[in-house]
């Protein structure tokens, strides 16, 4: 008798009962991304959702992770970074060697790192391709983050730099974009600047995340056991693992400020948006759910989702599909900031 194919049992509180299986490597990713796929077998892992009870020390493996991708880009894009202070916020100032391409443009990065971590390595990581790519200017926030600080404290620094840069440009030629933690405070920066007087920025890139909690949607689950990167929602004991520190301890569930995708009106008021995600992300969901209610809006709202691609996978500028995100991120901002 042939062996039966083991199917999802469904409860009658919608909870699915997935069988265990295996999966293979999808036929349609580059070589590259395939071969990636299987060293992951042999290669050290590294868990970015590990609670290190010393911030500090935290802080600083992150640095030392993403150092080793630092020496490839500044072999790649040669640009100049200048520590410096702008709006009372400091920043890295990211401009090509060879001389800002447009001067009446700038990019404003927000960098990943769950709101706890991510200043400088991740911040360079993010902002050294984008200014190599377009040739135009990069500021990177070191905004605030837990556990010393709360919701709003980041986007409050965000509008700072933002608001300054509007002495020199306009704001319809000010993009901003970020990845994982970057993304969401990309998206509560596109909800507060006009929230409190400020001019919208010409366009924003949310990329890893979207514009509600990551763990809100069914991706946080199915990452968390195909792809393995961050934990899934339930943590052995059934403890919930908070990666943010209490950045968010005091924000009630649905608040637009935090959380804008919940509230069309706000999201009507969004610039044209990019929106990056992979079928293998935790942040897939939300960055669906935030592209939908963009268009509900009537917003302008570019959908990319890598197949079979990980969290911020525009990272990994080995792969032909990070290069080709980033080539898309680029894009997108050549054709907004007009």
């Amino acid at each position: 008798m042939p062996e039966q194919t083991a199917k999802p049992r469904f409860e009658t509180d919608g909870t699915v009962r997935v069988p265990a299986f295996d999966l293979p490597v999808s036929g349609l990713v580059s070589a590259e991304a395939a071969a990636a796929q299987r060293m992951r077998a042999t290669m050290p892992s590294f868990d970015p959702g590990a609670i290190e009870p010393d911030i500090a020390v935290r802080r600083e493996q992150i640095n030392a992770y993403a150092a080793q991708a630092l020496p490839r880009l500044t072999g790649l894009f040669d640009v100049d970074i200048v520590r410096t202070w702008i709006g009372g916020v400091e920043v890295l100032d990211v401009r090509p060697s060879a001389g800002v391409g447009d001067p009446d443009r700038v990019l404003i990065n927000l960098h990943g790192g769950a709101f706890t971590v991510g200043w400088d390595g991740i911040a360079q990581m993010e902002s050294i391709p984008i200014c190599g790519l377009t040739g135009w200017r990069v500021v990177s926030v070191n905004y605030r983050m837990a556990p010393e600080h709360r919701h709003p404290a980041g986007v409050e620094d965000v509008a700072r730099v933002y608001a300054a840069l509007l002495e020199t440009y306009a704001p319809r030629r000010i993009g901003i974009y970020g990845g994982s933690a970057g993304g969401v405070l990309t998206a509560q920066a596109a909800a507060w600047l006009p929230a409190h007087g400020l001019p919208q920025a010409g366009a924003v890139g949310v990329f890893g995340a979207g514009g509600v909690p990551f763990h809100v949607g069914e991706s946080a689950w199915v990452a968390g056991y195909i792809d393995g990167s961050f934990p899934p929602p339930n943590r052995p004991g059934g403890s919930e693992l908070d990666m943010t520190r209490g950045y968010f301890a005091d924000v009630e569930p649905r608040d637009p400020s935090a959380w804008p995708a919940y509230d069309l009106d706000v999201l009507a008021t969004f610039p044209p948006t990019l929106v990056i995600t992979g079928t293998r992300a935790m942040d897939l969901s939300p960055a669906i759910f935030t592209h939908s209610q963009l268009l509900k809006a009537r917003v302008r709202s570019q959908l990319i989702v890598g197949e079979s691609m990980g969290h911020c996978y525009h990272y990994q500028l080995n792969l032909p599909e990070g290069r080709d995100a980033c080539d898309q991120i680029v894009a997108f901002f050549r054709e907004n900031l007009v």
